[in-house]
C-alpha cells in the first residue's frame, strides 16, 4: 500500500519561509513523478511544482522563483522550499506521486497560513 506523508507545513509570517516534506512508502520512489499542488478555500486545486524521475523540475507561474522542488531518492522524500512567502500562498499543500505504471497517489496534505 503507497502512502505519502507531508509534513513542514504552519504559520509562518509573510516574507518567511517554510520546507514541506513528503515521505512515500509501498512504492519505487526513484521512478516516481513528484507534484505539489495546493488548494486555497473556495478555488480549485492548482500544480505548485513538478519533478521527474530524471530530476527535471517545472513550476507554476504564480511561483515566480520563490519555490524550490528537490528530492531525496534515498530518504524516498521530496521536498518543496518556499520562500519570500505571500499571504495569498495560504492553502493546503498536497504532496501526489505518480508510479511508473502512472497511477497517481495523494497524501493528505499539510496546512500553510501565510498572515502577519
Amino acid at each position: 500500500q503507497v502512502q505519502l506523508v507531508e509534513s513542514g507545513g504552519g504559520l509562518v509570517q509573510p516574507g518567511g519561509s517554510l520546507r514541506l516534506s513528503c515521505t512515500a512508502s509501498g512504492i519505487i520512489f526513484g521512478y516516481a513523478t513528484m507534484t505539489w499542488y495546493r488548494q486555497a478555500p473556495g478555488k480549485q486545486r492548482e500544480l505548485v511544482a513538478r519533478i521527474k524521475s530524471s530530476g527535471r523540475t517545472n513550476y507554476a507561474d504564480f511561483v515566480g522563483g520563490r519555490f524550490t522542488i528537490s528530492r531525496d531518492n534515498a530518504k524516498k522524500t521530496s521536498y518543496l522550499q518556499m520562500d519570500s512567502l505571500k499571504p495569498e500562498d495560504t492553502a493546503i499543500y498536497v504532496c501526489q506521486a505518480t508510479d511508473e505504471a502512472l497511477f497517481d497517489h495523494w497524501g493528505q496534505g499539510t496546512q500553510v497560513t501565510v498572515s502577519s
